[in-house]
Formats: C-alpha cells, structure tokens, sequence
C-alpha cells in the first residue's frame, strides 16, 4: 500500500529516488522545505513493511515539520523512531526509506553539490546552512590548496589513493578541479601504478561502494540491476570482470578500483561528464586462493565460472544494457584475460559500440610513440622491424594496429607489412613451425624461421629498430638485451610496458645506462628523470590516458555507434602531432600530460571526423569546427551558484 500521485512525487522533487538531488531533480534546489506527514504502520501488524505517505497542505501552512514523523521516541529519549526499528521485534521488517528536503544538512552530503566552504553567505541563507558551517568563505581554488598539501603529508601512495577517493565522495567537483590542476602529480595515485595495489588490497580499504557489482547471483536479472543505477543518461560503461589486473592476474571482484580510475580519467582528461559514466565489475568468481582465503574479500568466493555459464552473463549483460541505455553508449572491456578478451571484441564488435583499451588503446598509445620517434631516428614505420616480447591482448593489438598503419602508407597487403614485425612469448619467436599449437590471435605472427627460445637469442638473430615489452614480467629486458639492441641501433627505441612499474620489463635509468645514453625509452607507468654522465633524460610514458579519454569523447560527441579500425589510427595521428620540438629535445615521444585535456580535443575531434567519412557518426549535422566543438561539449568542475 504505497499511495503517491505522480504530481505530488514531481513537485517534491523525489520522483524516481529517496534523494531530492538523484537523476533528472539533480540541480533544482528548493528554496524551502517541503514538510511530509509520514504515517508509519505499525510494525506488529503489517510485516510487509508498507509505508502510508500523506501530504497535508494544512501542515505545510502550519510549518510543521518532517521530523514530527512518530509521537514516540526511541530509547533513551533520542531521535525518533523512524522506521518503527525500535518497536518491531528483531524477525519483522522495517522500511528503511526517509524523505529530506535540499535543506543544508543533505546539501552538505550530496557529493554532487556540496561545495563544503566555497558556499557563500546568499547561498547559506538560502539552503538553511546557517550554522553548519564555519563563517568563513573560501575560494575552490584555496580549497584545492589546502587539499594538496594535505596529500603531500601522506608517505605511501595508498593512503594518497585513499584520500583522493574520499574526497570523491564527499565533493565531486573539488576532487576534478584537483585531478585536473595537478594531473601530472595525481595520474599515478588515482591511475598506474598505485591502482593496482589499490586493487590488492580492495577488500581491506573498501568504504563506500563505487558502480555496480553484477555477479552470478544477478544472472536473469541483469537489467533490473542496472535500472538500481541513479543515472539514467550513461555515456560510457567501463567493465572488467577482474582476470587480468594489469600485470597482477586474478584479482577477481576486487578489480573494481580499475573502472573506477578510468572512468575517472574519461571526466578529467576527456571532459565527460561523471554522471554519464558508469563502472561495472562482472563477477564471476576467481581463482586466486589468497583472496578466496582472505576473511575481507567482498566477491563470490567461488572458482571462476567458465564456458556457457559466463557467455550467457556477459551476454545477458550486453544485452541489457542496449536495451537500457540505447545503441550509442560505449561499453569499454577493461582487464579481461586473454581468452575471454578477444573472443568478446570479436563477438559484439559488429553488434555494440565496444572498445578494449588493453587491445586497442594500448595499440593506438603505442603507434603515436613510434609514428613520433621517427622524427628522432628517421625513416618510415616500414623501414623499421619491430621485436615484441609478450603476445596477449596488448602484444598482438600493438603489432595490429602498427602492420595497418605501414599497409595504410605503403598500400602494401597488411599480411605483407606483418612480416615486419616479430613476437616472442613464453615458448620463444613465434614461429610458422609452432602454428598448429598457437591460440588464434597468434597465428597471424607464425613467420618462417627457425625456433629461438630466448629474447636474447631472437634481438641478435633479427636485429630489430623496436624492442616492445607487454610481457607483464619485470626486467625480462636484462643489460644483455639492452646492450644488443645498442650494438646495432644508433638510437634504440625500448618500450617497457608492462604495468605496474614492478612488472616493467626494465627502468628508465637501466636503458638508459645500458645504452650508454642512446636509447629512445618510453614506459608504462611513471619513471622519474634519469642523469646520465651530466646530462638528464626524461622518460616518455606510453599511458593510454593520452587516448581512450580523447577517443571516447569523440564517439561521443558524433553519436558513433560502431568502433572501426581507422578512427584508432586517427586518434594516434592527433597525439603524435602534439609532440612538439621542445618535446623532441629532450627525447620524449609523448607529450607532457599538463596539456592533456587540448590534447583529449584533437583527438576526439580527429577520432569524430573519421566517424562521420565512414558514416558511423548519428548527430547531424556534422559541427563546422570539431576541435571546437569537443572543447565546448567537456564538464566543467567549477562551482555552480545555486540560486
């Protein structure tokens, strides 16, 4: 028994929600408090926990208020009896549903319009703050400020992580002012390589919940679940089922900390909006025995579900979440293992606007970096061989992109432009004598030669320009590598991209000292600046925080529906045009994040010119200036004043 007219629901500023700031009343502020006359049934006669609610325009005239819910109070003369929890016996339901007003107590708690001392005394008076605040009033700036020094205090990276994430729930707009001011200094507390122990230890530090957990439980009621979320207009879905934590393996439900970070990126570096992003974790079970011990473990403890179980959960997720949120939003697959990973690109490519950042960003990052440091060692991409150690998602999605981009500018074959590019893995140079026992995505990469069993054994045989690590094994690029591949390169490029940076498969300062001061290095998370014999060298990072933010923002922005091959060669083209001389000379391929958010524009503008030249973009007509135009269409976390 719920009687409420939909007028009555709307011009209270609940509809749809419990809290007055959820979904569409988000920024509609009342300028006075609403007062509800709630009748609780007692809860030794209905057990079905049925709430009878009544508004009485008398009682508003009469002010009375929302606290005058129940005569009794509770025990010990405290705060009333609410949802009847003190008179009911402990077998009896309760409901625990309350209504507020956008009065300064929830204001204060609404991690979306709290601006904590930046109220002003207009909007104190307005909002009835009066009094739960100190009197002074303080800039978004001052508070940025104070936050950063706060931050600097912390020793380990994780407490910073903690912070930050704290922050996020007590004050959205203040924590991307920070995220986005201080970008290059807070990338790897909130991103590589600090997420990744965040992830480690997710049971230990998990507080408030973040996005949503479908697991096995929720199988056949998948899209109920996603109708639980408060936001309706989702942009952009970030999804791991927590196999393949960056190097770190199964970390099962604990994986969360990874959508959380990127969709966090996706706001400050690619400018969409919070309320448009969604993190989901698929749990399924996992096989990692520490964490199935662990007593604060949040996920199934089960073994990992496999085979028609999971295809129909992730199937039955994909599908609702079409139904749900339409043909245009992006559903990034983030952190799958290897075997899952390509089958679910493959599967829903055609089908869904889907996106593998492991696969696909990491190969359109990388590309950027070599597309740049010719102009350090000159030539073509198709003057160059290319030696790769690792033949997962990112090995094989590197090659990829890599052989498609010398067919584009040779207008050879693309099975050609492959012969240039060799992969080892844990079994040696993939070679065409292996091809039977290699998985699918191998096989592209199974070239005429003769077995070689060692990295080293194969950078002295093939003698490549590119040595790239996706291996996830730390200093597998041993002194031995590194000086062979400065034996026969002038300047070497040396990618070591493994994340975290306990798994890069060696350090900047090694490279560089290797090679004698030569070596062209980027890596996958942060590496400080080296000195070498009186000079310094700076270390690019090959972090695909350059791209997927840009490159979601472009699908976005035209309305694409389908992710083609082309528009991640579009996005590479934009970031390796940012790469300045200044950059050069100082023998950096990327260039540096302070800038990243111009950099998100060029890309997504480049990334939506190609979706409207192959027809995949929907928002007509198409915008004259484009980078313009992405520009204008990025959140903004400044201050609103509230009337």
């Amino acid at each position: 028994m719920f009687s409420l007219k939909s007028n009555f629901l709307s011009n209270t500023g609940i509809s749809g929600s419990c809290s007055p700031f959820s979904g569409k009343q988000r920024g509609l502020v009342p300028t006075a408090p609403t007062s509800l006359k709630i009748l609780a049934l007692n809860p030794n006669r209905e057990r079905n926990g049925s709430v009878l609610m009544e508004s009485t325009l008398q009682e508003m005239r009469d002010e009375a208020s929302v606290l005058d819910l129940d005569p009794k109070s509770t025990v010990a003369g405290g705060v009333r009896d609410v949802y009847g929890e003190d008179t009911a016996t402990e077998d009896q339901f309760v409901t625990p549903w309350t209504l507020s007003v956008a009065t300064g107590y929830s204001l204060l708690r609404d991690p979306h319009h709290n601006k904590g001392l930046a109220f002003n005394d207009k909007e104190r008076d307005a909002h009835y703050l009066r009094g739960l605040l100190p009197p002074a009033v303080v800039s978004q700036e001052l508070q940025v400020k104070k936050l950063m020094h706060i931050i600097r205090q912390y020793q380990l990276p994780l407490q910073k992580y903690m912070a930050m994430m704290d922050l996020q729930e007590r004050n959205e707009k203040l924590f991307y002012k920070l995220l986005i001011d201080n970008v290059e200094e807070m990338l790897p507390i909130v991103y590589t390589p600090t997420v990744g122990e965040a992830c480690q230890k997710y049971g230990r530090i998990f507080g408030r919940p973040q996005g949503l957990y479908i697991s096995l439980k929720e199988k056949g009621r998948i899209l109920e679940v996603l109708r639980n979320w408060p936001e309706k207009n989702i942009q952009v879905i970030v999804v791991t089922d927590g196999e393949r934590i960056l190097g770190l393996g199964d970390l099962g439900c604990q994986g969360m900390g990874i959508p959380v970070g990127k969709l966090s990126l996706y706001t400050a570096l690619g400018g969409v909006r919070p309320s448009a992003c969604l993190p989901v974790t698929i749990d399924v079970g996992t096989n990692n025995e520490k964490l199935l011990n662990d007593e604060f473990y949040i996920g199934l403890r089960q073994r990992r579900a496999t085979g028609q179980e999971y295809s129909e959960l992730l199937h039955e997720f994909m599908s609702a979440v079409k139904q749900n949120y339409g043909e245009r939003v992006l559903i990034q697959f983030e952190d799958f293992a290897n075997h899952n990973a390509f089958d679910l690109l493959a599967k829903y490519g055609t089908t869904h606007l889907v996106f593998n950042d492991d696969i696909q960003g990491t190969a359109s990052v990388v590309l950027a970096g070599l597309v740049a440091a010719l102009n350090l060692v000159g030539g073509t991409l198709a003057d160059h061989r290319f030696l790769f150690l690792g033949a997962g998602e990112a090995g094989t999605g590197i090659a990829e992109l890599i052989a498609l981009e010398m067919s584009k500018q040779t207008n050879m074959p693309v099975e050609e432009t492959r012969k240039k590019i060799w992969l080892v893995d844990s079994k040696g140079l993939i070679v065409s004598s292996r091809k039977e026992s290699l998985q699918h995505f191998k096989k592209p990469w199974a070239h005429e030669h003769e077995p070689i069993k060692t990295l080293l054994d194969a950078v002295n045989d093939i003698k490549p320009t590119v040595l790239i690590g996706t291996s996830g094994v730390g200093r597998t690029f041993t002194k031995e590598v590194v000086e062979a591949m400065a034996s026969f390169n002038e300047r070497p490029i040396i990618l070591a991209l493994s994340n975290p940076t306990s798994q890069s498969e060696c350090t900047a300062e090694e490279a560089y000292t290797w090679s004698e001061g030569r070596a062209i290095f980027a890596s996958g998370s942060p590496f400080a600046p080296v000195e070498y014999e009186g000079k310094v060298y700076v270390p690019g990072q090959a972090n695909n925080a350059y791209i997927f933010p840009g490159f979601g923002l472009g699908l976005i922005m035209s309305g694409t529906i389908r992710v083609h091959d082309d528009m991640l060669l579009a996005a590479s083209e934009a970031l390796a045009a940012q790469v300045t001389q200044e950059n050069f000379d100082k023998g950096l391929i990327y260039p540096p994040f302070a800038n990243i958010r111009n950099i998100s524009a060029q890309i997504a503008a480049n990334v939506a010119t190609k979706a409207y030249e192959l027809g995949l973009a929907t928002r007509l007509p198409q915008p004259k200036d484009l980078v313009k135009y992405a520009e204008s269409c990025m959140y903004s976390p400044a201050y609103r004043s509230y009337r």
